[in-house]
């Protein structure tokens, strides 16, 4: 077990300075909220005012499902394409509340705080304690992590529902894990790699229990049993053999993305209608060349506007760091965390035209972020970490105060 585990988790130590984070970017979208153009969301909000920052962009679609439930038009923008574990948890608060858009926030910001601790928890478990202490600054501080701060998008539920469906994974409760899971593959496209993610490390820890049992039986009777390396793809597959039905469990993590495909074939008629209405005029996300190559992006680089083609690129460097940090999350975690990190950076940067919205799409990356602290906190260059940190927390304040005025930042 990594150093850190050694001293118990302060958890409510880091809850608290995400909560005092929380406050803080509040104030900050409150503040630049008064400088952004009339959405025409004005006669609909009945939250308080200070919370208007934070209802940007998809959050409006979020709040039509949650009023009014889901519409399909093929060829336009159609509010299936957003994904229902939020929107419903938006529409259940929602009538405890009284508000819709007071739910969106509030159910973002708990979902939020309860990643971050959970996240906490899971680095305190593997990395050594300065290590846990700098991934847990890293995703406090990850330029675009002011979507876990009261932004009503979905991005800290689905944050909440991975690292908690890993975290039951290690406990071996894979029934529990796999339920969890499926409230992520019910939450963002992306999903999927939970899915994925699970069931590697299911098989994974097959292979190290195989691995354990077969060096304990090998070393002399009260000897040490040596430390083995990690076990190769091989042991993966040869590990298939060794599933029981309670390690099935984890397949249950693929019933959300299964029961939102059956929704859209009952009520649409057209299982995969999220996948074609990505390319509707507008948001232009359809599937081929001009979308994997980036020709869009690198029209925007030649030509401009410039200042939109900066925000793409910062997006573009998260993607680029986060792809360089795999082979480091293999090492450190194992192939289940890497094929989590893999599938769910790859279908972004594959799908998406320009780089937009990526930068959200690396902040549920969590072994990504996890491998970015133990890098920062093992540099020999000791200046490295502050000025990493540093910079994560301007571009964070930076970044707040632009979505706060409606500019699309992620």
């Amino acid at each position: 077990m990594a150093g850190a585990a050694a001293s118990a988790y302060p958890w409510r130590r880091v809850l608290a300075v995400f909560a005092g984070v929380s406050v803080l970017l509040t104030a900050v979208v409150a503040w630049s909220d008064r400088y952004r153009p009339d959405s025409g969301w004005a006669p609909v909000l009945q939250g308080p005012d200070w919370l208007d920052g934070w209802f940007q962009y998809d959050a409006g679609w979020y709040f039509h499902i949650a009023s009014n439930g889901y519409f399909y038009r093929p060829g336009e923008q159609s509010s299936i394409a957003f994904f229902p574990a939020y929107p419903l948890g938006v529409r259940g608060l929602g009538q405890l509340v009284g508000d819709y858009q007071v739910a969106g926030s509030l159910l973002a910001v708990l979902c939020g705080g309860l990643a971050v601790v959970l996240f906490g928890s899971w680095v305190w478990q593997r990395l050594p304690r300065a290590a846990a202490v700098t991934a847990i600054a890293v995703l406090m501080l990850y330029p675009y992590a002011f979507f876990l701060y009261g932004a009503m998008y979905a991005d800290s539920l689905f944050l909440l529902c991975a690292v908690g469906s890993f975290l039951l994974l290690e406990r071996r409760w894979f029934w529990a894990a796999g339920l969890v899971g499926a409230l992520a593959t019910a939450g963002r496209p992306v999903g999927v790699a939970v899915a994925v993610g699970l069931v590697v490390r299911t098989l994974e820890m097959l292979a190290e229990d195989r691995r354990d049992r077969a060096a304990a039986a090998a070393a002399a009777p009260g000897a040490t049993v040596p430390v083995v390396d990690r076990p190769g793809w091989r042991d993966l597959l040869g590990a298939l053999r060794l599933v029981r039905v309670r390690h099935l469990g984890v397949l249950l993590s693929s019933a959300g993305l299964v029961a939102w495909m059956a929704y859209l074939w009952v009520e649409f008629d057209e299982p995969l209608a999220f996948v074609e209405v990505e390319g509707a005029p507008g948001w232009n996300q359809g599937v081929g060349p001009r979308t994997w190559f980036k020709v869009v992006y690198l029209g925007t680089l030649v030509k401009g506007p410039y200042a939109v083609a900066a925000l793409l690129t910062l997006q573009a460097l998260a993607c680029l760091c986060a792809v360089l940090l795999v082979r480091r999350v293999w090492r450190r975690f194992g192939w289940g965390y890497a094929a989590y990190a893999v599938v769910v950076l790859a279908i972004p940067i594959i799908g998406t035209k320009d780089f937009m919205g990526t930068g959200r799409y690396v902040l549920v990356a969590f072994p990504v972020l996890a491998a970015a602290g133990d890098y920062l906190a093992s540099s020999g260059r000791r200046w490295v970490r502050p000025l990493a940190l540093g910079t994560c927390g301007v571009l964070l304040l930076v970044l707040t105060y632009l979505f706060g005025r409606s500019v699309a930042v992620s």
